[in-house]
């Protein structure tokens, strides 16, 4: 019979930590606690496999799981001497998700299960404090509700502010007992009012709801979004947890609260975590309350007045320290745990790989290397390289003028400017309309997901460190401040007040979420110095990997970034990208426009000097590292003026504008992207690429002749499907070289290669490397070219074929290793066995995508090349490629 159910508390557990698979991370996790004797809640994990036979099968159980579940709540039972569904002496219980991957927040969870008339007044009476049970029994209703029944927990909130209003109460710990009954009354209501049936009082039946709540909300909206967000496969499904409850909310003597070993912002080796008096998990995790800190050093730093929960229960935080310690040593990774005291009595409820900043997580992973707790190998792999692109952008320069409205807590680092939205929905639409925006909320919810990931930042009025819009935010790499208890949100007239004055919808506002600060309007920005912990680690990268890692670079300012990033060359110098600029368009626009070889020489002689003066300056800049400089791409097109443009161009050129039209008209294609391009260009005007590579030999001398240094420029030609196509331009290229030689009387290094990105290319890939030096892999045209796709067009329908699971991923955002993937291996092979010492790269968009470049490293490929700021990415993913 199959095993459905796993058991764990009384120290011992069916599972363990390997079992993340089967039992979801949670419950993986819940089982080693319990195991390792950690005061862990006697429960039972339903597995994954149940919730992929829920999803094949109608949304139905395997036959044999109700046993099952019975007799996981028997031992649940005799573990805790109470009986399911008693009416005298009632065990209650939680139901839990668990996912492999950690998605906090994102699925459902209920409380205080097993809850209903007849129990609630039996707790009350057991415990000797009717105001507990019923506080437990109005929570029950309103999450149970919420998550199973459908019915909003704003209905609750709004009753529940109505009466604090009436009988003049701030804080729900303010109602008494009395108060509690009355509105579990007025909440029972409501459920019949919204539904038409009573609230369920059968244990029973409010399990297996939750239970069958829990599998569905896998396929939540916000569920989606995230595992979409992470790259978390779809039919990973969840586990369900159901545990005996333990109660934070007994009184003074109770508490609940989240802790991490480290501190999960900067990495710091200190206890970090906040907690409530007489609450219960959710009232952290949500926000609703303003929490007190752990430590007393973390009171001190915030300047709180309540007291620390080492000072206020000390023998119980040094017993919660030691399991601490004892948790980040079993797994080796800084920890995220959940605990609760129920009077005086410490549990621990969840313990799991904490969720980062990338600059703590680089400081934790060189930490745990120095503490030879790793290796370097290990720190180097326990790093995303996704997440490095949090530190490679700018902050606040300090000394910017700040008007500062504000302050918060700094729950998420970095800076961000942008508009004022207070709605997740139109954060994403203004944000897809390339408006930079802060989401200004409250306290955010799992439902603002999507428009927490469009935005800029996050501001939030409520909540702490741990609070739902800080744990996200640091996970996205997001600026969030959270708790910025100045501010007073008014959803209704979309504005916002803090310190005497009104901001609007739209208006703009910069946060800094490494002091928690809320400024008006826009406030500067510095580059950030990668020095330390991250020069540490990236210095043990490169140690590790095999492939080099260049830049996409064009401009001086690209290059010095990519240098300054660890670049190794430039892999990708876009010419046409030269072109455009005020002082060239114009002698571009006349070389087209020419009728006659002699018109258009006489352009290209003005071109010259600005071509040769931007190979001089990337030369200097790359100081002897390679440098690929692809000849001319584009249609011709491309460089003249829109219809609207035509007549104040044609007055700038001096010619008639019925002739820049006719001129418009024949160079204008219905497929330009397949049409006049490329080599194509080359072969039809070889002037063009004669001048080109005059420029690049023409700087090569003058800066091999400055720093007494020998250069090899590499000359890339485009576009290539024949061999006869590059033999033809080459032979040209070589000309130049030759002539270039002959006026300067110095013998040139150069190497003439070009870009695979036709199919045809890939499959000649044997005979083109006969003459070739190099390939360079532009995966974005060779995956249009390879798929039969527009890039620009398929954005508006590759969502659905990902959605339906027909491609895992946008094949122009991370690389098609099976189509686009199998070209590449093609000449790779084809291309090595003409040339053994042929040079392989890669310099489309994917060469900074860490699952394209595992991919490179299998493919054998020399080098990736990838934009300046996402060099470092590129070198960390490259180290983990070769580490395996």
């Amino acid at each position: 019979m199959t095993k459905w159910v796993y058991g764990f508390g009384g120290g011992k557990a069916d599972g363990s930590a390997k079992m993340k698979e089967l039992l979801g991370g949670k419950g993986a996790n819940l089982a080693e606690m319990a195991s390792l004797g950690l005061p862990v809640p006697p429960g039972f994990t339903i597995t994954t496999e149940v919730c992929t036979h829920f999803y094949k099968n109608g949304k139905t159980y395997p036959d044999t799981l109700r046993a099952q579940v019975e007799a996981g709540l028997v031992e649940i039972g005799r573990l805790t001497g109470r009986t399911f569904g008693d009416v005298s002496n009632p065990l209650l219980v939680s139901v839990r998700s668990g996912a492999r991957a950690s998605m906090p927040g994102m699925m459902d969870t209920v409380l205080n299960l097993g809850l209903n008339d007849a129990t609630a007044e039996a707790i009350a009476r057991e415990t000797g404090n009717p105001r507990f049970a019923y506080d437990s029994y109005r929570r029950f209703i309103t999450m149970y509700s919420d998550v199973v029944l459908g019915v909003g927990h704003e209905h609750f909130e709004e009753l529940l502010g109505a009466y604090k209003e009436e009988h003049d109460l701030s804080l729900d710990t303010e109602v008494d007992a009395d108060g509690w009954k009355d509105l579990v009354v007025q909440y029972k209501a409501k459920v019949r009012e919204e539904l038409g049936t009573d609230f369920p009082q059968d244990p029973v039946a409010q399990l297996w709801g939750a239970i069958g709540a829990v599998f569905g909300s896998w396929q939540n909206a916000r569920a989606n979004t995230y595992r979409r967000l992470h790259n978390i496969p779809d039919d990973w499904g969840t586990a369900v947890n159901i545990q005996a409850m333990v109660f934070g909310n007994m009184g003074e003597d109770s508490a609940t609260g989240v802790a991490f070993s480290r501190n999960p912002s900067t990495g710091e080796a200190a206890l970090y975590g906040e907690y409530l008096v007489n609450a219960q998990g959710e009232d952290v995790v949500a926000g609703l309350r303003t929490p007190q800190s752990l430590t007393k050093r973390e009171r001190a730093a915030s300047g709180a007045q309540d007291l620390s929960l080492e000072e206020k229960m000390p023998s119980v935080f040094k017993e919660f320290h030691d399991h601490v310690r004892r948790l980040e040593a079993h797994y080796r990774d800084m920890q995220d745990i959940e605990f609760t005291i129920e009077k005086g009595r410490l549990w621990v409820l969840q313990t799991r790989n904490g969720k980062r900043t990338a600059k703590a997580a680089i400081k934790i992973a060189v930490d745990l290397a120095s503490e030879k707790v790793l290796t370097r190998a290990e720190a180097v792999k326990r790093i995303d390289p996704a997440s490095l692109d949090q530190l490679l952008h700018p902050t606040l320069d300090p000394k910017a003028p700040r008007q500062v409205l504000a302050s918060g807590l700094p729950a998420s680092p970095g800076a961000a400017s942008g508009e004022i939205v207070f709605d997740a929905g139109e954060a994403e639409r203004l944000a897809g309309d390339g408006r930079d925006v802060i989401l200004v909320r409250i306290e955010t919810s799992p439902e603002d997901i999507h428009g927490m990931h469009a935005a800029r930042g996050i501001l939030t009025a409520r909540g702490g460190m741990t609070s739902h819009a800080a744990v996200v935010a640091r996970g996205m790499g997001r600026p969030c401040v959270s708790g910025a208890g100045g501010l007073r949100i008014d959803y209704a007239r979309q504005v916002v007040t803090a310190a005497g004055q009104t901001l609007k919808k739209g208006e703009v506002i910069t946060i800094d979420g490494s002091t928690g600060q809320v400024m008006k309007g826009r406030v500067p920005t510095i580059q950030p110095e990668l020095s330390g912990d991250f020069a540490t680690l990236m210095g043990w990268a490169d140690g590790f990997r095999r492939m080099k890692v260049r830049a996409n670079a064009e401009t001086p300012s690209d290059a010095r970034h990519a240098r300054d990033f660890g670049a190794e060359g430039i892999g990708l110098c876009r010419t046409e990208h030269m072109f455009f600029d005020d002082e060239r368009i114009t002698d571009v626009r006349r070389m087209i426009l020419a009728d006659t070889r002699g018109g258009r020489d006489t352009a290209l002689a003005r071109l010259l000097p600005h071509q040769r003066k931007d190979f001089v300056e990337l030369f200097r800049i790359m100081a002897g590292l390679p440098v690929t400089i692809r000849l001319l791409d584009p249609p011709l097109h491309e460089f003249l003026p829109k219809e609207h443009e035509v007549d104040e161009v044609a007055g700038t050129l001096g010619i008639e504008a019925g002739k820049l039209r006719n001129r418009l008209e024949d160079l204008s294609e219905f497929n330009p992207m397949l049409g006049h391009r490329g080599c194509r260009l080359g072969v039809s005007y070889p002037e063009i690429y004669d001048m080109q590579a005059r420029a690049i030999f023409e700087a090569a001398v003058q800066v091999e002749t400055e720093t007494g240094k020998t250069l090899t420029a590499e000359i890339m030609i485009p576009l290539v499907a024949m061999r006869g196509e590059f033999d033809f331009l080459k032979a040209r290229v070589d000309a130049v070289a030759k002539a270039v030689e002959g006026e300067t009387g110095r013998r040139l290094s150069y190497l003439v290669g070009t870009m695979i990105e036709l199919p045809r290319a890939a499959l000649r890939a044997g005979d083109i490397a006969k003459s070739a030096a190099f390939f360079s892999f532009g995966t974005n045209d060779l995956t249009q070219t390879t798929f039969g796709l527009s890039r620009d067009d398929s954005a508006k329908f590759l969502p659905d074929y990902v959605s339906r699971g027909l491609l895992p991923n946008d094949p122009f955002v991370s690389l098609d290793t099976e189509g686009v993937g199998e070209l590449i291996r093609i000449a790779e092979e084809r291309g090595r066995k003409a040339r053994p010492d042929l040079k392989l790269g890669i310099c489309g968009e994917h060469g900074g995508d860490p699952a394209s470049i595992r991919f490179c490293e299998a493919a054998r490929l020399d080098y990736v090349s990838c934009s300046p700021f996402r060099v470092p990415i590129a070198r960390l993913a490259a180290a983990q490629a070769a580490l395996g």
